[in-house]
């Protein structure tokens, strides 16, 4: 009788558990069950897909690609108040003016709509893609749409209906002043479904000068939260942006919907399944540790011997 009420009560954990919205791991718990990651195709079957993000990008496998050329960013520099909320996931902040972006290979200009960031716990490993397993403590995401769509929705109906321009950060011994209007607005959302108006920003104020922005990478994938939508032309910046470990540390003391701290709120990487991943020209191959040490082994032989 006994293993009879427990595999009902089991039973009925499970069915809880799949009927409730997704999480990330850091939010399962014996009191909380919901669709973590391994999980999120119960949730949408797109997130099963052969052409999922975030991915591992191995340097020494991308391919160089010639028409990987400088970005053109339109309207980036203009300065706007808008809305960020903690959306019980992460921190979003919608982009009310129009901003552009082309060239950098993409098929045609794309609007950004929104922006929001993945991090870890106060201040440690958190971005969402990796480069040879390195993990940035944070990332950030810029999300583009066909300039002649009116909404996300439609885009995502577009195998390359969406375009996201991926930033990652980078600890600093110095606070990063650009980034106080978004870091102090986050005492005021700390619960889920709480919101604040940012003082005057800009997009341009947020990511590395356009001259530094010639070395990336590319590769087609999707969005990494559920509906995990394959529509997405991803490029990844190799120059990160600088944060204090103060700055980085903030965004733990947010909350998720189910009160936890909001840490960890990135996806694990997801198989290339035979994707190809390219390079701009600007793009640098890191050589590993272990093959840079004997480099420096071999030419400091060399100097002894002559």
């Amino acid at each position: 009788m006994q293993q009879l009420i427990l595999l009902v009560l089991l039973a009925s954990c499970w069915a809880t558990c799949a009927a409730e919205d997704w999480c990330y791991q850091s939010q399962f718990s014996c009191d909380h069950h919901c669709n973590a990651p391994d999980d999120w195709h119960q949730t949408n079957s797109a997130c099963g897909g052969r052409s999922q993000s975030p991915i591992n990008i191995v340097t020494r496998k991308t391919l160089r690609d010639e028409l990987l050329t400088p970005f053109h960013f339109d309207n980036y520099q203009q300065s706007f108040r808008g809305s960020i909320k903690n959306n019980g996931h992460s921190v979003q902040v919608g982009v009310p003016i129009l901003s552009t972006v082309s060239g950098g290979g993409l098929p045609t200009v794309y609007k950004a709509v929104q922006f929001h960031l993945h991090w870890g716990s106060n201040g440690g490993p958190g971005a969402e893609h990796t480069v040879d397993g390195e993990q940035h403590p944070m990332e950030l995401h810029i999300v583009h749409m066909k300039h002649h769509y009116t909404d996300l929705s439609t885009a995502l109906s577009d195998p390359q209906g969406v375009a996201v321009l991926g930033f990652f950060y980078e600890r600093s011994g110095s606070a990063n002043r650009k980034y106080e209007p978004i870091v102090n607005a986050l005492q005021s959302i700390k619960s889920a479904n709480g919101n604040t108006t940012l003082h005057s920003i800009s997009l341009a104020q947020l990511i590395p000068p356009e001259h530094n922005l010639t070395a990336y990478y590319r590769y087609w994938g999707s969005l990494t939260t559920p509906g995990c939508s394959e529509a997405v032309v991803w490029t990844l910046f190799e120059n990160a942006i600088p944060l204090s470990a103060e700055q980085l540390r903030a965004f733990s003391e947010l909350k998720f919907h189910n009160g936890k701290p909001m840490e960890g709120n990135f996806r694990p990487v997801q198989p290339l399944n035979g994707r190809k991943v390219y390079r701009s020209g600007g793009a640098v191959i890191l050589a590993s540790s272990g093959l840079l040490v004997a480099a420096i082994a071999a030419a400091v032989g060399l100097s002894r011997s002559d």
